[in-house]
């Protein structure tokens, strides 16, 4: 019996440590010819290391550490269509990518601490169909980032010096400036001021230098000398430039489902980083957008840090921190089609109307829709589909499960109500940005809670939903804003610098319909030198409760005395909220029966 259970057991370790070696099936960069800290080539390597991980099951693709630098030769070429990130021309589409991932399933790279460095320019990651992946504990950067920095050392009407970022490469010729990188030249110049004194980031201008008699005095310092006279520019100032023409991306996931991005830190992202897009269940956890700091740069995302674009399933962004974007932190949205021909008793064509979001399928056989009034943004009629094609890069064609309905009109929209996430952002931080925080639009529960928004130069966050400028949808149903920071929000957004504003482009008012529902806005801190907090446009069951005010003067702005904003609502709750001794809180209303507001601070 003793030899029995002493072979069983044998028999069961074995088993264990066969189960162990299949379980993880670890992949080694090093073993494919990377070499951490050789400033070589590694884009080759990678590919045959992700290729081998595609023979394995449950591979685990093992970083070596140090550093790693990637060039677009070697690497991976993938046509992508970005939404809100594809420009409308007849270039080429492909991008590339360091680690792109076609159809995998439970993969794992762990970087070990690795730090990359992008050359030209390149995303990051890519994942297409693939199903339980986890990337963690590496970073990413640009050697050359498409970002150029510069800050003001001498500032008068008629000269300008400066010192440019290390970074930053730039030509001067017959006394003209420009900056370029590797591969690409700036044609563009969208220019941010940010202020180390009171840290906001402004809107500006690069237009003076580039029409001035530029001249290096050495190495990164140039003296411009033409016309400032009418650019409030203050030395110490920085500036940061970059093309407006949009390429790339930080990180892409399409059509792919369980994914997490774990402790990574993303030191520039050229593009509008990370986006996840027709994709279900996505994790974002501890995940820094920011410059490193010994790089002395300021800015880390061309556009915004994370945006989702139709995803489904749950979206989770937890303990996350983005410093110094040229857009939204995080933007959460679906895109409305428009009718553009009725093809049958129950066939549309619909078409993409925004010019940089086209080319990916947006509807699926079995989902839901629902078509809408442009101008009212109110639901017309809910249907089903039978079938769903994308004809070509800006149209799609679908076929409902039965015929429409009369009222159905070329000219309507249509939003996807499948590919609408539940999301939970908290525990996070941002700052450094021009604009807002969060934006939010998805029908299923929201919670944003035990945030920090740090002198967003737009609302903090921002509901919209519209269906005639960037067409992105829809509607909130279920929104609890709690436990959050303000601080000094909105100073780009005089007069109207509300912290948070609830404003869908329902250009017409229908009576007794309302856009969005059920905000609850809940224990939060606002730290403020103006009055405006909220502002809220067509919503049944707004509350605005047992949040603390306190008045904070570090940012110098001017705005109007309206603190609450309200129109066209229904059952508004702004009660037992704390106020300094000095400050009576002032109410607009328009639209509405004034009895559908609840007063009381």
């Amino acid at each position: 019996m003793n030899n029995l259970k002493l072979k069983c057991l044998g028999l069961f370790l074995l088993l264990c440590f066969c189960q162990m070696t299949i379980a993880q099936q670890r992949v080694l960069l090093s073993n494919f010819g990377a070499k951490p800290d050789s400033y070589e080539n590694a884009s080759p390597a990678l590919v045959k290391a992700i290729e081998q991980c595609r023979k394995v099951s449950n591979a685990t693709l093992v970083l070596p550490g140090g550093r790693l630098d990637l060039w677009p030769d070697g690497a991976y070429k993938q046509e992508i269509y970005i939404s809100n990130s594809t420009e409308n021309d007849t270039l080429s589409k492909v991008k590339n990518v360091a680690f792109l991932l076609r159809e995998f399933k439970n993969l794992t790279i762990e970087g070990n601490g690795t730090q990359i460095y992008l050359h030209g320019k390149m995303v990051a990651f890519a994942l297409f169909k693939s199903s339980n992946i986890t990337i963690r504990n590496l970073s990413f950067d640009y050697e050359r980032p498409t970002m150029s920095e510069l800050v003001l050392t001498s500032v008068s009407p008629t000269k300008v010096e400066t010192k440019l970022h290390p970074d930053t490469r730039y030509f001067i010729k017959n006394g003209k400036f420009g900056f370029y990188g590797e591969g690409w030249k700036s044609n563009n110049h969208h220019t941010i001021v940010f202020n180390e004194t009171d840290q906001t980031m402004k809107y500006s201008s690069f237009r003076a230098f580039l029409e001035s008699k530029a001249e290096e005095k050495q190495r990164c310092e140039v003296v411009f000398t033409g016309d400032f006279s009418k650019m409030k520019l203050k030395a110490g100032e920085r500036l940061s430039i970059r093309d407006t023409y949009r390429d790339n991306c930080g990180g892409f996931i399409t059509l792919s489902h369980n994914v997490l991005l774990y402790n990574i830190n993303l030191h520039y992202m050229h593009g509008l980083g990370v986006v996840s897009q027709f994709s279900e269940n996505i994790t974002i956890r501890k995940v820094s957008v920011a410059p490193r700091l010994e790089s002395g740069r300021i800015v880390s995302a061309f556009a915004d840090c994370f945006h989702f674009s139709g995803c489904k399933g749950k979206i989770l962004v937890d303990s996350c921190f983005t410093s110094g974007a040229h857009d939204d932190p995080i933007n959460v949205h679906g895109t409305h089609l428009q009718i553009v021909a009725k093809t049958g008793s129950n066939k549309l064509t619909v078409r993409f109307m925004h010019y940089q979001t086209y080319g990916f399928e947006a509807f699926f056989k079995g989902d839901s829709i629902a078509f809408v009034n442009p101008k009212t943004l109110q639901p017309i009629v809910y249907a089903k589909l039978k079938n769903a094609v994308l004809k070509n890069k800006r149209e799609m064609e679908i076929e409902t499960d039965k015929p429409f309905a009369a009222n159905v009109a070329v000219g309507q929209c249509i939003e996807n109500l499948t590919w609408t996430p539940e999301v939970t952002i908290r525990n996070c931080r941002f700052e450094r940005t021009n604009t807002r925080g969060i934006l939010m639009t998805t029908r299923r529960k929201v919670v944003i809670e035990n945030n920090q928004f740090y002198k967003t130069g737009m609302h903090a966050i921002l509901i919209a939903d519209d269906a005639a400028s960037w067409f992105e949808s829809g509607p909130v149903q279920d929104v609890v804003i709690r436990n959050n920071v303000f601080e000094e929000c909105g100073y780009n957004s005089t007069p109207g610098s509300y912290v948070i504003a609830i404003a869908p482009e329902n250009h017409d008012l229908v009576n007794g319909f309302y856009v969005h529902r059920n905000i609850r806005i809940e224990n939060n801190t606002f730290k403020t030198s103006v009055a405006p907090l909220l502002t809220a446009k067509s919503v049944d069951g707004l509350v605005f409760r047992h949040n603390k005010i306190i008045s904070s003067k570090t940012v110098d702005f001017t705005a109007d005395k309206t603190t609450f904003k309200i129109e066209a609502c229904k059952d508004v709750t702004l009660t037992d909220n704390s106020f300094p001794a000095d400050w009576k809180p002032v109410l607009t209303s328009s639209h509405m029966d004034k009895s559908s507001v609840k007063m009381g601070w």
